[in-house]
């Protein structure tokens, strides 16, 4: 299975999605509740397209751009969700973000409520292209010539992040975290040049990855610290189409994630992993890395212990429209919440969580690299 043959497999399958749910907003002009939400695009870059996102009703806004909410809701029913968001844009200088249109979508980034929203647009507003690997799908996008937003209380603790003008953004990010604003939250801000001394904005699909990079990173600089696990656990979680299967074992922190895509074709398989120094170069299977290390990197440190941790991700045909990494992060804090099986050692513990992708132990060893760590590893210690 070749990445064009998997390209055109999701536009189809988009295509279809639109063609069942799309089509419902065509109009020059939106009265409605944003969750809030606010997006940030990355063609044009530093010029980018940036502004709110809205139903165009209001009523029931609260979880229609908070993933953390999202358990238990089928893949149809988060992309027909998501399609009724609809987007205003106005071109801005991510390196120069300022200027009353950017200062107002700030302050609907850190409400802490969903606000009214009025648009006004330079014609009707049409559906946008077809979902990123990132980000989940939005619905019709049309170009600003008004927008209005009513007041809405800030989150405090965003608040006092914005103000703070001498914190670097992987400070404010990672404070943000430690008082509870929810990742999906802090990606928002980080995207509209909320944080840091020099603020710019980042496009939302690199503002998901970072975030997640950063809050998992700094949770693992912790976990070093700690001792070691006491054993093999694996843990399991299936949804969207997806199946995830985590297995750790005791050791110094090491990490490494795989990917399978499952196809009439065959499978393809992606992956990549760490140390304890990090990563240092961008994943081969780029944000889901992140968001998987992030919800592992939490179990552990919540436990207060360290491990090394595989992640096989089993991504089947029925996960049809790619609805963004938020729902790895959410899938392995899913499993990870379960009561783990406990097998004697780790090659039972990655056939275990073989078992539970549907995926052969063989496999997943086939593309795993953790046996070279763990003999690099023990070089060093001579």
């Amino acid at each position: 299975m070749d990445a064009r043959s998997v390209r055109e497999s999701v536009e189809a399958k988009w295509r279809a999605q639109l063609a069942r749910h799309g089509g419902a907003f065509s109009s020059d002009r939106l009265s409605g509740d944003s969750p809030p939400s606010v997006f940030v695009g990355s063609r044009g870059y530093p010029l980018v397209s940036a502004g709110p996102a809205s139903l165009p009703e209001h009523g029931g806004a609260a979880l229609a751009d908070a993933p953390e909410g999202w358990a238990g809701l089928t893949l149809d029913q988060i992309v027909a969700r998501r399609l009724r968001l609809v987007r205003g844009v106005r071109r801005v200088s991510a390196d120069a973000p300022t200027g009353r249109y950017v200062e107002r979508l700030q302050e609907l980034a850190m409400a802490s409520r969903p606000v009214d929203v009025e648009m006004e647009f330079e014609g009707a507003a049409r559906q946008s292209s077809g979902p990123g690997p990132e980000s989940p799908p939005f619905g019709p996008v049309g170009r600003l010539s008004r927008a209005r937003y009513s007041g809405a209380p800030a989150e405090r603790s965003i608040e006092r992040a914005y103000y703070d003008r001498d914190a670097g953004a992987p400070e404010s990010v990672w404070e943000m975290y430690r008082a509870g604003v929810p990742v999906s939250s802090i990606q928002k801000c980080l995207s509209v040049g909320m944080f840091g001394r020099r603020r710019r904005m980042v496009p939302t699909r690199w503002s998901i990855t970072a975030v997640d990079s950063t809050i998992s990173r700094a949770l693992v600089e912790k976990i070093l610290d700690m001792p070691l696990i006491d054993g093999c656990r694996v843990f399991s979680h299936s949804h969207l189409g997806n199946a995830f299967a985590v297995a750790l074992f005791p050791h110094r922190w090491l990490y490494e994630m795989i990917e399978a895509w499952e196809a009439a074709g065959g499978a393809g398989f992606g992956a990549d992993r760490e140390g304890p120094a990090g990563i240092g170069h961008p994943p081969a299977i780029a944000g889901a890395y992140f968001a998987a290390r992030l919800a592992v990197a939490e179990y552990l440190a919540e436990k207060g212990v360290q491990a090394g941790a595989q992640v096989l991700r089993s991504i089947r045909p029925e996960y049809c429209v790619p609805v963004g990494v938020w729902q790895v992060r959410e899938g392995v804090r899913a499993a990870m919440a379960k009561a783990p099986a406990e097998p004697p050692d780790r090659a039972s513990a990655l056939r275990t969580a073989a078992a539970a992708t549907g995926v052969p132990a063989e496999s997943w060893a086939a593309h795993s690299r953790m046996g070279d760590m763990l003999r690099q590893r023990q070089i060093t210690q001579y």
